[in-house]
């Protein structure tokens, strides 16, 4: 079964990376599909990745008891913590349940109510037309959402860091700049590269290929945020085993 399904999947994006019959009509789906996936999930992702950082402060220095340990380290472990996992993992996952859940009640519905097969009765590749301008959008957004993320999360440790008495804003600052090692934004944007593919292609390949009424069609959109995270977290072990 598992088989089956990853062979469906393959022949689907085969399809959707067919040359596109008009690129001016592609590339207006693009944009409007950036705003949806990058504009819109902006608010969401500031939100969680401060109280994330927040937290991660907080906790890294109740841990951190020792006088032979410098304050300093609350900052450091706190920034390579967000930028090489958290940032780009929990983004990841938050936008699956967002946007993949999303992506596949669209698809599923347009397929339920014979939309597709309107559209390829037409003469138009259906796979590239639905799904191509989303898959684009999801791997140029992802990134930009990712360093929101790791901003917003390292911005986060401060302020919590601050306000709970748990490390000093100067201790913290003199963490994040020490010891700073730039292929960790490498490994991260690689993995908010992958990460913005797995969240448009899974759940595109559930909604278009539910077949039934509602009913399928909301399953398909559970089906595919969790078979989706599950993705997300296998090649999140992959990407570091590989680059770290």
């Amino acid at each position: 079964m598992i088989f089956h399904h990853f062979g469906a999947y393959v022949l689907l994006l085969k399809k959707v990376f067919k040359k596109p019959e008009k690129w001016r009509i592609y590339i207006k789906e693009i944009f409007h599909e950036m705003n949806e996936i990058g504009v819109g999930s902006i608010s969401l992702i500031v939100i969680i990745s401060t109280f994330i950082g927040a937290v991660m402060t907080l906790q890294i220095a109740f841990q951190l008891v020792s006088d032979l340990i410098p304050s300093t380290v609350i900052g450091q472990i706190n920034r390579d913590s967000n930028i090489l996992e958290l940032g780009p993992t929990i983004s990841a996952l938050v936008l699956m349940g967002k946007v993949g859940s999303s992506i596949s009640s669209q698809i599923g519905s347009m397929r339920v109510t014979e939309q597709i097969d309107a559209l390829e009765i037409m003469g138009i590749n259906a796979p590239g037309y639905l799904i191509l301008p989303k898959v684009i959008a999801g791997v140029v957004m992802m990134p930009v959402l990712v360093v929101i993320a790791i901003f917003c999360a390292i911005t986060g440790g401060l302020i919590g860091g601050a306000l709970s008495g748990a490390v000093a804003p100067n201790d913290y600052i003199q963490g994040i700049q020490g010891g700073f090692n730039g292929f960790t934004i490498v490994v991260a944007l690689a993995k908010a590269f992958i990460f913005g593919f797995v969240i448009t292609t899974v759940p595109a390949y559930k909604g278009f290929n539910v077949r039934g009424g509602a009913l399928e069609v909301g399953q398909a959109g559970t089906q595919a945020v969790v078979i989706g995270c599950i993705t997300i977290l296998v090649c999140d072990y992959i990407i570091t085993a590989l680059m770290l």
